[in-house]
């Protein structure tokens, strides 16, 4: 935790700076009071000397103003260091799970890293604000208290000696038992996160297969396993304050009774008395500040654990060092005996994988499922990187190259379409900014999307709701066609994205792409065989490995994997 403040606090140094120091005039000014106060009663009230008494409180009205501007410039100082603190962690977080590859957004999971950036920062953020704005204050007003308490009675203070360590040994013993229990709450956050947010993806497969109450006793274990864990904690800290407010108040009655003997026999002023209490409470409601943080210490520390996991993973995929650049911008692509295997796994996912595709060309991919076909394509883009082989873009490894300049090369539409929250013209322009609505229709009607974009109350206007959702699965894949169409890399990969479209649409759509990447490299993953039988070259692909390669007559002569595929969608009559 100290690291992660060392290094997002650090801009921030002038503002932590003047905070501590008018909270050091705070300190002061509310240490002096007592002091006037006792003069007041010693000199003023023992005396008669109403002068004085005016003197000294016109002084104390004076230190009351100091310490109450000095209180609030303070607190607007630390309320902006941790502000500013709060959302430069977040910042951090989303730039560092912005390079991750897959492999780490898997390892550590999407409801987790969510958590991470909200809950967990808050947790720490919340902690730097009490800090900044009450804890820096406590060990001045203590350590104060203190001093000013053995200058009004030496002997007295001995009480002291009792009280404090008598705290600190409370709260010691508290925080050892708590901070197992906020690392097991913050687990259990992730947990609530991902159920909820599984049933909300997953809400139609839900309702469709009647698990709602399946569902709901999910949420409901995983709610009462989080509100036990942390009814357990402030079960603790229930204890914690009629404890302390017992020992401050048997405080205050033991220094009554010691004191009162110690007037009585005119060894101690009654104003010293007076000052002494106000000194005591002083240094015990610092023992409290400091016992207010403790109880969302714990759980910040933990939070700041999981923060730093995620900001010290590097991620497996980045750009090398000194990337290359390749000469020209054709779009040829190489698998050179690639293999590739997940983290873990026994046996690789593919495996001697070689093959070419050139501008011009349409190759398709093709196999069973789980045959690999899914992670070849991934591993263009370097949403992987190879475990072995090479995968090339104009005879340079991917792996040289500075991934934006490879990305820039590449279409990509997924087996998921996923649209964001905006319009249809700010999804389509997500690949060129600069795109006319003229180069947006043309997209849309290669697309076979420019009817019901037409249709749309406010056309390119027309709003989409988060990931599409107010868009049928085969509109969504359609407008995620006309994106990368607006783009116009030099390679277009389609990762089964015509799954979603009737015969009909999907042959129109064909025919017109044919024409509009009559110069780019395209490679199709597909299901179904009607979808790539004309393309120029097709790849089989059977447990990871290459059955055959070759065009949809050549394979039907000599590829039984293949054969095995057409027979199970197509009749004879069909394929002649």
């Amino acid at each position: 935790m100290i690291r992660l403040l060392r290094e997002h606090l650090a801009p921030y140094r002038m503002s932590l700076v003047l905070a501590m120091a008018l909270m050091l005039v705070q300190a002061i000014a509310n240490l002096y009071l007592p002091a006037l106060n006792a003069d007041i009663i010693n000199e003023g009230v023992a005396k008669g000397d109403i002068a004085y008494i005016w003197r000294v409180g016109g002084l104390m009205v004076l230190v009351t103003l100091v310490m109450g501007a000095a209180s609030i410039v303070s607190v607007y100082f630390g309320s902006r260091a941790s502000m500013a603190f709060g959302r430069d962690v977040r910042a951090a977080i989303f730039h560092r799970v912005g390079a991750f590859a897959q492999t780490e957004v898997n390892a550590f999971g999407t409801a987790s890293l969510i958590t991470r950036n909200t809950n967990d920062v808050q947790q720490i953020q919340m902690v730097v604000l009490m800090t900044l704005n009450v804890m820096i204050l406590a060990p001045f007003m203590g350590i104060g208290g203190i001093i000013m308490a053995i200058r009004q009675d030496v002997a007295l203070s001995g009480t002291l000696a009792v009280i404090v360590p008598l705290m600190a040994l409370f709260l010691g013993a508290l925080a050892y038992r708590t901070l197992p229990l906020f690392t097991a709450m913050q687990r259990k956050v992730d947990r609530i996160n991902q159920v909820m947010r599984e049933r909300l993806s997953g809400v139609r497969v839900i309702r469709a297969f009647v698990r709602d109450t399946f569902e709901s006793r999910r949420f409901e274990r995983a709610n009462a396993d989080l509100t036990d864990t942390a009814t357990r904690v402030f079960r603790l800290f229930a204890l914690m304050w009629p404890m302390l407010l017992g020992v401050m108040n048997l405080s205050t009655v033991a220094i009554m009774w010691f004191g009162g003997h110690r007037i009585a026999s005119g060894a101690m002023p009654i104003g010293n008395l007076t000052a002494f209490l106000t000194y005591v409470v002083q240094i015990l409601m610092s023992v409290m500040m400091a016992t207010f943080m403790l109880t969302m210490l714990p759980r910040a520390v933990v939070s700041a654990n999981r923060i730093r996991e995620v900001l010290d993973t590097e991620p497996t995929v980045g750009d090398p060092v000194v990337p290359l650049v390749p000469t020209e911008k054709r779009g040829c692509l190489d698998f050179r005996d690639v293999e590739f295997r997940y983290p873990g796994a026994e046996d690789p996912v593919l495996q001697h994988v070689s093959f070419s595709a050139g501008p011009g060309e349409t190759t398709a991919v093709i196999g069973s499922t789980g045959s690999g076909k899914s992670t070849l394509v991934n591993l263009m883009p370097r949403f992987y990187d190879a475990t072995g082989g090479a995968v090339l873009v104009d005879g340079v490894d991917v792996r040289d190259m500075a991934q934006e300049d490879l990305w820039a090369r590449i279409g990509f539409i997924p087996q998921r379409a996923f649209l964001f929250s905006g319009t249809v013209a700010s999804n389509l322009r997500y690949g060129n900014e600069d795109a006319s609505d003229e180069e947006l229709w043309h997209a849309l009607r290669v697309a076979q999307a420019e009817s019901f974009v037409s249709e749309m109350p406010e056309q390119l206007e027309s709003p989409i709701a988060q990931g599409g959702a107010n868009v049928s699965g085969g509109q969504r894949q359609r407008l995620a066609i006309a994106r990368a169409l607006v783009k116009r890399p030099e390679v277009y990969v389609f990762d089964d994205s015509f799954s979603a479209l009737d015969f009909a649409t999907d042959a129109r759509l064909r025919a017109a792409l044919k024409d509009e990447t009559r110069q780019a490299t395209v490679v199709v993953v597909a299901q179904r065989v009607g979808t790539i039988m004309r393309a120029d070259r097709i790849v089989v692909l059977d447990q990871g490995r290459i059955a055959g390669i070759g065009t949809h007559d050549e394979l039907m002569e000599t590829c039984e994997t293949y054969r095995e595929i057409v027979y199970s969608q197509m009749t004879e009559e069909e394929i002649a």
